[in-house]
């Protein structure tokens, strides 16, 4: 039986209508990319939130990982997460709440990108900077007008 081959980037091709699964999943939409920066964006809803009634960490987590993950794939190469470091700050009970990743520097296989999370009146809910792995130094094209506001 033939294999579909895999995309080895799969950001290459994304779009609002070509959701990442584990995002759709998580309620995670991407709002805005540009080049070394990316917006996200979570409605707190029932599953999002953990026993106490506030957004769960691991929510507010993957939110900044992802968001950070496509800021680093913004140069068109392949990345893993390697390392990261999270301050949880503040929560929330409801509401939307915005992840926003700028790379802080591009190394030949690392890339450090900060991240801050907000509630919509701009209140800081956590902060962060992750490391990401470059896997595959070939760029290949980023389509970031897919994702402009």
């Amino acid at each position: 039986m033939e294999q579909t081959p895999q995309n080895p980037n799969p950001y290459a091709s994304w779009s609002r209508d070509n959701p990442n699964a584990f995002m759709d999943y998580n309620f995670i939409k991407v709002t805005e990319v540009s080049l070394d920066r990316v917006v996200a964006s979570l409605e707190i809803r029932p599953e999002t939130r953990n026993p106490y009634g506030v957004a769960h960490g691991s929510a507010l987590y993957a939110m900044a990982d992802n968001a950070t993950g496509i800021a680093a794939h913004t140069d068109g190469r392949s990345y893993v997460t390697q390392s990261s470091n999270m301050y949880f700050l503040s929560n929330r009970k409801e509401g939307a709440i915005r992840a926003e990743a700028n790379v802080i520097r591009r190394g030949r296989a690392t890339c450090l990108v900060g991240v801050e999370i907000t509630d919509a009146d701009g209140k800081l809910l956590a902060s962060g900077t992750f490391v990401h792995f470059c896997v595959d130094q070939t760029a290949k094209p980023f389509n970031i007008g897919n994702f402009s506001a």
